[in-house]
């Protein structure tokens, strides 16, 4: 016998009837070429549905013939097959939707070749998703038949379905149409879907709801419970439409997409690379000149997705236009370069999937060739490539454009931020020798809190503890830290601490805290125009929110004269406030204070600048980025006053490292030093209520799981004030909160 034709009947949305359609299809065909007829459910959506329209038992179904692993052969396939005395072999699917999960679409394959062997015709309801196992189905379906009404919605939703069927490579000549549901005298005819969808209906079945309901509720197909029907009717119409065409013998001739294939590696060299870039290249200019890619709007999402619709239909007419044998192999390969071309151009190009992956923290790109980021702490080079410079320098002006900002050769460089908050820096030729680079810091998705540092071992308990009641306290804090140590993150943390009531305005050179506060004013800086003028820099920000009524003015960073604003404002009655320094350790943080103050330009002694540190500054909070890529803060430090001419400081915690395992991951503990600071008697005359345990290492008040530790010594530390001794304790009588107990404000 001669290899069987299998058709896949499809609908753009649900409620067109396609259900009904394969199944008196099944038996349409039966009746007309008086042969045996195999109808498959393939819609897991709405499995189950088959059984009622066909009023077949099933004693076995789908999930029961996929999970044999036999050859499949008439006789091994007969036990699975529900027989109809009208001819029409019947298999569905569990009547439990759930129970269809986790089916072998491998073993599908297979069953549905072995189908085209023993079956004339094979009539499958795949759905109206596209998932694994459907497209298993239209691989060795010989036409696909899409099931439409006259529903503009449907008409809109059977469009894209298309246009994703002929993304994944199956011929246009695939694919026809039969209209449902026809009615006369409506507005939306056969004639008009057909130009909607871009091709004449094959046939139309006119509405015929009596029929039907009749037919359903007596679990009989339509071409056997009332077969002079109009629905009967247009049924047979299309079954000899069909056959009398010889369609299927034509399209049994059409080139298919055959299985899944890997996915190409971009990085590769040589010239199946070169022919996938070119192509793409060639796409993307034919794209520029067919559309207004500028008219890309990112504050409206309804136009994006219009946009991209729009824009992969043109895409995939431009690559059916080409020659791509050779290139574009198979369905995957045909998703990856439309894909591709799209991030081209209206995303970021090939940065959207590192974007897109939660587990990347950091993107570093270096020229068109390279592409590095940082995962778990450790820097990767990543396989897809930019096609070349042009197309970097497209990406950087698509960050930077809907901020307002700008570069080009007079400014080579620019900070910038995505929609989500991330933070990019981008230089360009001629200051980047190598070609565009950029550097994209994520943001991530779940705000992070002093619960998730806790959680990942860059702080304990105790230390979250005493940060909230230094913040709740408005003690004035600068963070320290290098590059890349999670300091903008601490500061998040920091801030989420301060009262909901509290006024809080925040400057800074690209917006990137975001506290879950309510009342906040962001500030941020504007680089100079064209002409060289209206640049508003970080140091004019700090001026003009002190006239805005802060309560907490928090800064992004101190580089230069603003430090000395910053200062002035801790001094002078906004306490509370917050900061970012880059240096290595607390006492370098100090002296980077000091020179970052005589930018200002003021004509201060450092003597001056050491006493007004002393006296504005609280505490320093370093965070550090260690050796094997973790973040941890490693200082909690008070300043402690000024003896003579240096500032004195008092650790107290300090992360001490003792060891590195056999991964290259660091062992170590955080330790409280043993030191109370001086600003806790103040806030307990406040009414605070303050547990001592908090800067011990006894089990009771340390973290869990630390072993009591002595207190260590500080190295380049000044020894602690007279008046005050190591480990002081709280005097005799007085109570003692339990330790770890969060503080509570004791007055009203």
């Amino acid at each position: 016998m001669a290899e069987g034709h299998i058709i896949a009947v499809i609908g753009g949305k649900g409620g067109v009837g396609k259900s009904q359609v394969a199944t008196n299809l099944a038996f349409a065909f039966s009746g007309e070429k008086r042969s045996k007829t195999l109808l498959l459910d393939f819609d897991q959506k709405a499995s189950g549905d088959l059984n009622l329209l066909t009023g077949i038992k099933t004693n076995k179904n789908l999930k029961d013939l996929f999970s044999f692993n036999g050859n499949i052969d008439p006789r091994s396939f007969q036990p699975f097959v529900n027989m109809h005395p009208s001819g029409v072999h019947y298999i569905g699917l569990p009547n439990d939707p759930v129970a269809t999960e986790g089916m072998s679409v491998d073993n599908a394959g297979k069953v549905l070749k072995a189908a085209k062997n023993m079956y004339p015709t094979t009539i499958i309801d795949v759905g109206t998703e596209i998932n694994d196992l459907t497209a298993k189905a239209l691989e060795h379906a010989t036409m696909i038949l899409v099931v439409i009404t006259p529903d503009l919605l449907a008409l809109n939703q059977t469009k894209r379905m298309v246009s994703e069927l002929i993304t994944m490579m199956f011929p246009k000549e695939m694919i026809h149409f039969v209209f449902n549901q026809a009615q006369k005298g409506h507005p939306v005819s056969a004639d008009v879907a057909g130009k909607s969808v871009g091709r004449p209906v094959l046939a139309q079945v006119p509405k015929d709801d009596q029929t039907c309901a009749m037919a359903l509720n007596q679990k009989k197909p339509i071409m056997l419970a009332a077969k002079n029907s109009a629905f009967a009717k247009g049924i047979i119409e299309l079954t000899r439409t069909i056959n009398g065409k010889g369609i299927l013998n034509q399209l049994a001739k059409l080139n298919k997409p055959s299985g899944v294939g890997v996915k190409k590696e971009r990085s590769a060299t040589g010239a199946e690379a070169n022919s996938w870039r070119d192509l793409k290249l060639r796409i993307h200019k034919a794209l520029v000149e067919e559309m207004d890619l500028s008219k890309d709007d990112d504050n409206d999402p309804k136009a994006k997705i219009i946009l991209k619709e729009k824009t992969k239909k043109i895409v995939i007419e431009l690559l059916g236009k080409e020659d791509t044998k050779g290139i574009v192999n198979n369905r995957d390969e045909m998703n990856s370069i439309v894909k591709e071309i799209l991030d081209e151009a209206l995303g970021l190009g090939p940065l959207e999937d590192l974007l897109a992956d939660p587990l990347i923290s950091e993107i570093m790109v270096v020229g068109p060739s390279k592409i590095y980021y940082e995962e778990d702490g450790k820097v990767k080079l990543s396989k897809v490539t930019f096609s070349n410079d042009r197309q970097v320098l497209n990406v950087i002006e698509r960050i930077v454009a809907p901020i307002g900002r700008r570069i080009d050769e007079k400014t080579p460089y620019v900070d910038a931020r995505l929609h989500d908050g991330s933070r990019v820096h981008a230089i360009i030729p001629p200051s980047a020798i190598d070609g565009c680079c950029i550097t994209i810091r994520k943001f991530p998705e779940e705000r992070l809190t002093h619960k998730h540092l806790v959680q990942y071992g860059s702080i304990t308990q105790n230390m979250a503890d005493f940060m909230r009641i230094a913040v709740e306290g408005h003690k004035n804090i600068i963070v320290s830290g290098g590059t890349g140590s999670g300091k903008t993150t601490l500061v998040n943390v920091l801030g989420s601490f301060i009262q909901a009531n509290e006024r809080i305005i925040t400057c800074e050179d690209s917006a990137e805290l975001s506290f879950p506060q309510e009342h906040v004013v962001r500030l941020e800086t504007r680089p100079p125009s064209l002409e060289g003028d209206g640049e508003i820099d970080i140091r004019c920000l700090v001026k003009q929110c002190l006239r805005m009524r802060p309560e907490r003015i928090v800064v992004g960073e101190c580089r230069g004269g603003e430090t000395l604003d910053m200062l002035q404002a801790m001094g002078t009655g906004h306490d509370g406030s917050l900061t970012t320094v880059h240096s290595n350790n607390p006492r370098e943080c100090i002296g980077r204070i000091e020179t970052l103050v005589q930018y200002a330009g003021a004509g201060l002694t450092p003597k001056a600048i050491r006493d007004m540190i002393a006296n504005a500054v609280h505490l320093i909070i370093q965070a550090s980025r260690l050796d094997d890529g973790s973040r941890k803060i490693t200082h909690i430090t008070e300043i402690g006053g000024i003896q003579g001419d240096v500032v004195t400081l008092q650790d107290i915690f300090l992360f001490q490292q003792k060891d590195i395992d056999k991964n290259g991951k660091i062992i170590g503990s955080h330790q409280a030093t043993g030191f109370i600071p001086k600003f806790i008697e103040t806030l307990e005359r406040q009414g605070y209520n303050i547990p001592r345990g908090l800067f011990s290492n006894t089990p009771g008040g340390g973290a869990p799981g630390q072993k009591p530790a002595a207190p260590p010594k500080a190295p380049g530390n000044r020894p602690p004030q007279k008046g005050q001794k190591p480990g002081q304790r709280p005097p005799q009588g007085k109570p003692q909160q339990r330790p770890g107990v969060p503080p509570v404000k004791k007055k009203a």
